[in-house]
């Protein structure tokens, strides 16, 4: 029998591997509009979570009293799928993974302003380190395919504030809830651009592209999941291996070699996140720690 902090570990592990191959098989996809990607991408999440809903809700999984909430988590939620995807075809795998390391930074700001939490010093500095890391992956005004170095940022600024909505909804909705209305609205935006030119795949198109919507439901599922049943300073740091898969797939699929850019930018960019982290879990255990002396 494994521990708990053994069952969370692996959760998280298998958690990445899904995203890693979510994020390979959109990379390979360039032949297929986004929108149908997306689509399928929402589909097949939506049929995955229907295997999880608890048989008490199933005549009524959909009730919910913050209707508003979804909404807004659902559109910051498309914003930072579209722009990932789209980067995930313009630029080397390792790049994105990089600058999408940086999406706790975001979380940090927009706290302040959302959730009005009062940021110390040491955040602060991480937030400058993760900054600089940025400039140093995207080099601004020096590459000619700076303009789609915009996405993976604009996917951070979305993941930013979906990680709060989250946090909001979750002290009363359940996270399959959360993630079905997340994959219902992507299937319906992605209807919409049926017009714009769909490809019917071959089957074993088909079956690739379905694992896109499967991979990213298991993967959200499956995370969460880790963050149940172990510590959270344990698991996470396990979210990095995601870079060396990227920099192991994107050189054997695509032929793609790092650059040190890319390396130094994408380590502050992790080391400034680490600092946000560890100060998350030191802030937690004074809180903790108060409450229980009262």
């Amino acid at each position: 029998m494994l521990s708990k902090n053994q069952l969370g570990f692996l959760y998280m592990f298998i958690s990445i591997c899904a995203f890693s191959l979510m994020d390979i098989i959109v990379k390979w996809s360039i032949d297929y509009p986004i929108g149908q990607v997306l689509f399928f991408r929402g589909f097949f999440g939506i049929v995955f979570y229907f295997f999880i809903i608890p048989r008490e809700r199933l005549y009524n999984f959909y009730q919910t009293n913050r209707p508003g909430l979804h909404l807004l988590r659902c559109l910051s939620g498309l914003i930072a799928l579209v722009s990932i995807f789209i980067a995930l075809r313009e630029l080397p795998l390792a790049t994105v993974v990089s600058i999408s390391f940086a999406a706790p930074i975001f979380t940090t700001i927009l706290s302040i302003f959302l959730l009005s939490e009062k940021v110390g010093i040491f955040r602060w500095l991480a937030v400058l380190i993760g900054f600089i890391g940025i400039l140093i992956i995207t080099e601004p005004g020096i590459s000619a395919l700076n303009i789609y170095y915009i996405f993976p940022v604009i996917f951070c600024l979305g993941l930013s504030y979906v990680a709060i909505t989250i946090r909001q909804l979750s002290s009363t909705e359940p996270v399959w809830l959360i993630s079905f209305y997340f994959s219902l609205s992507i299937t319906l935006l992605s209807l919409l651009t049926i017009s714009q030119g769909w490809v019917l795949p071959n089957f074993y198109d088909f079956i690739l592209l379905s694992l896109v919507g499967i991979f990213g439901g298991v993967a959200n599922l499956w995370l969460s999941q880790s963050y149940k049943y172990a510590e959270v300073s344990l698991v996470t740091p396990l979210k990095y291996l995601a870079l060396v898969f990227a920099i192991i797939f994107g050189y054997f699929i695509w032929n793609e070699i790092p650059t040190i850019k890319t390396l130094v930018g994408s380590f502050l960019v992790i080391i400034s996140t680490l600092i946000i982290f560890r100060r998350e879990i030191y802030k937690k255990s004074i809180i903790t720690s108060k409450s229980i002396n009262d």
